[in-house]
């Protein structure tokens, strides 16, 4: 989509749960969370398929995102158990029990899954059978999955490095040492690496393009400037990973803005004031942003105005958007999953999945939804007509 296409066609709170605190790994909202909203529903969320993997994310705030790889879905959950199922009807093509511990993954490319281990340890094995390839050691634990290449695999530590490693023998090829302040958000945005570009957001509010070749920077965006007397308001964390079409990725913060960036240069597109932690999604000329606060809010890709605001999942920690259809899909912290419509936000569908609730986003293949629950459950859903 070339990029004057793309300028058409998308045209303080207490959030204590997440932030990085000796000993927390909460997934229980501070603020008092919406009741589950009364839903008339015209449409239903039909269960495909669905099975167990492993324990999921233990209790922990993990973020242990599944990946598709062609019509082959991976995931694997903090105790080890690894999988590789077919999305359309969930036959298991191999499953592995690993030796580690798991904290973040799964990455991929065409010939390799990346995890990385809560010993620091970054993974690599074989995508087609699931064998152990290499592993190389991290300065510090990673929650975002590694990304790849096919030539480089790169994972950002919690304290702001940049690593970048061979994908054939797990030598490191460089690093990039980022600022961090003292206090973030308990997550970190995952990279995105092409070919010659590598796009990494840290805690200070920046998003960098880094060299996929050597590291170096090429230019750098203020998505948030941190505003405010205490490291509380000061937050500006951007935790989303960028969403990139064609030569602009949309990117957005904590306390800080919705931005369309020039990906070749750095160069502001357009920006309006948003919060948000999660990775925004596009349809039918809009953008679809979870905010910060839980509601979930349209805004016309052309002006940057608002079309819609649904705040009925105001601090039930809503999942990123996924559009199914004519509809959104999002999930909950106490598991349900909902449906809106995409022209005025009003609810469609609701179910409840896994009480330990839904974090991680969620997959799209074909015309269904690939679901990975906190506490282990991997289901495809497809939005269908209510009789």
């Amino acid at each position: 989509m070339p990029l004057g296409n793309l300028r058409r066609y998308l045209g303080f709170t207490s959030l204590l749960g997440l932030i990085v605190l000796a000993g927390c790994s909460s997934n229980e909202p501070f603020d008092e969370p919406a009741p589950l909203p009364d839903v008339v529903e015209t449409v239903k969320l039909d269960t495909v398929w669905y099975m167990s993997v492993g324990d999921g994310h233990d209790g922990n705030f993990l973020h242990l995102q599944p990946t598709l790889v062609g019509d082959t879905l991976y995931a694997v959950a903090a105790d080890g158990m690894m999988v590789s199922v077919s999305p359309e009807n969930g036959k298991v093509y191999w499953q592995h029990e690993l030796d580690r511990q798991i904290m973040a993954g799964v990455g991929a490319d065409r010939d390799q899954l990346y995890l990385v281990s809560r010993k620091a340890e970054l993974l690599s094995y074989g995508r087609e059978e699931g064998e152990a390839r290499w592993q190389a050691e991290l300065p510090n634990e990673v929650l975002a999955p590694p990304q790849s290449n096919g030539s480089i695999v790169v994972v950002q530590t919690i304290d702001g490095k940049v690593l970048a490693f061979d994908t054939a023998s797990g030598e490191k090829r460089w690093q990039y040492d980022g600022v961090v302040p003292v206090l973030t958000i308990r997550g970190t945005a995952t990279p995105l690496v092409g070919s010659e570009l590598t796009l990494v957001a840290f805690a200070n509010g920046q998003l960098f393009g880094l060299s996929s070749d050597n590291g170096q920077p090429l230019w750098q965006y203020a998505v948030g400037q941190p505003e405010g007397r205490t490291e509380l308001e000061r937050l500006v964390d951007v935790s989303a990973q960028p969403l990139v079409i064609d030569n602009a990725a949309l990117v957005v913060g904590y306390q800080g803005s919705l931005a369309a960036v020039d990906i070749r240069n750095g160069q502001e597109i357009w920006r309006r004031k948003m919060s948000s932690l999660r990775t925004p999604t596009i349809a039918y000329g809009n953008v679809y942003v979870t905010e910060s606060n839980g509601s979930i809010t349209a805004v016309d890709g052309n002006s940057r105005q608002t079309v819609w605001s649904q705040d009925g999942l105001a601090w039930r920690q809503p999942s990123a958007p996924t559009v199914a259809g004519e509809h959104l899909l999002v999930g909950d912290f106490k598991g349900y999953l909902h449906t809106l419509a995409l022209e005025d936000g009003a609810f469609t569908g609701q179910r409840s999945l896994d009480s330990e609730g839904i974090r991680v986003p969620m997959l799209r293949w074909q015309d269904l939804v690939l679901v990975y629950t906190n506490g282990g459950r991997l289901a495809a859903v497809k939005v269908v007509p209510k009789d």
